[in-house]
């Protein structure tokens, strides 16, 4: 399968602003440990990929005419790996389930990161995006008991850099994405890690831009702690 390298909001990456030279801000996500309390809203715990079951949501109408019953969801699911690797200062993410990879973030500020310098603090990293899929959840698996945060906000087109949460996982449990719940593929805390993926076949995602609409990029905590 070809891999396409993509960003969601279509920003020119190459052009990324610089919160050195004070041409963007960075807001960082306060960091909560996941638990089926905490993530009540954005998704679920997941004790076993191979049976966890993806929520599909049936496709909206546009009139007062309801669906004919058991139709608008007949799309079904993908699955494959989802590979995150950090390279130098610069963390990808490839799907292999839709055949895109993306640069989730870096570790150093962004227009001057490069994948060929070492990242002297690994344990944060900036973000320019995010997204949410209407059609669908999305369940991410580490295949080997990696830790892992997930940068998630709730429903809602009017959503801030500032409604974003950095949820810890100790690597013994995957997570259910809800339908509609903005997110970013998942950050291991170690270079390179592989999950089980599994997400609605429509594909269909929405987008913000960070950057592009605020001027600033989410900060999002890599380490083992709570802030709120």
């Amino acid at each position: 399968m070809a891999i396409e390298l993509s960003n969601f909001s279509g920003i020119d990456l190459a052009a990324l602003p610089s919160i050195a030279r004070g041409e963007a801000r960075a807001i960082r996500a306060p960091s909560v440990v996941a638990t089926e309390q905490s993530l009540a809203s954005y998704g679920r715990l997941v004790d076993d990929f191979q049976t966890a079951e993806l929520t599909i949501v049936p496709w909206p109408v546009r009139g007062p005419r309801p669906l004919v019953p058991g139709t608008g969801i007949e799309g079904g699911a993908v699955e494959d790996r989802f590979v995150m690797e950090r390279r130098g200062q610069v963390q990808y993410a490839t799907n292999y389930a839709v055949g895109r990879s993306y640069v989730t973030g870096w570790f150093e500020d962004p227009p001057t990161a490069s994948e060929d310098a070492r990242a002297h603090d690994v344990t944060r990293l900036f973000t320019h995006e995010a997204n949410y899929h209407p059609d669908g959840g999305q369940i991410f698996f580490p295949e080997d008991g990696t830790p892992f945060v997930a940068l998630l906000a709730r429903p809602g087109d009017d959503v801030r850099p500032e409604d974003f949460i950095a949820f810890w996982f100790d690597g013994s449990r995957g997570v259910h994405v809800n339908p509609g719940v903005w997110h970013q593929p998942v950050f291991p805390i170690v270079p390179a890690a592989r999950f089980e993926n599994r997400q609605g076949r429509v594909h269909a995602c929405v987008s913000i831009d960070f950057v592009g609409e605020f001027g600033v990029y989410v900060e999002v905590p890599l380490v083992a702690r709570a802030d709120a």
